[in-house]
């Protein structure tokens, strides 16, 4: 459960990042939705839920 998550936080890093020119515009939202996303994970982490 962890490999997938990890896996899939990754993706969601490269998809994020902006050297695309359509994701210039974006500015921090992708990257802020992501950090949220990590947050969550080592909360959890953290409560030994996984």
């Amino acid at each position: 459960m962890i490999t997938i998550l990890v896996i899939l936080l990754l993706l969601m890093l490269i998809g994020a990042f902006p050297a695309w020119p359509h994701s210039r515009g974006w500015g921090y939202y992708p990257s802020g939705g992501i950090g949220l996303i990590l947050l969550i994970i080592v909360v959890l982490l953290l409560l030994r839920v996984f």
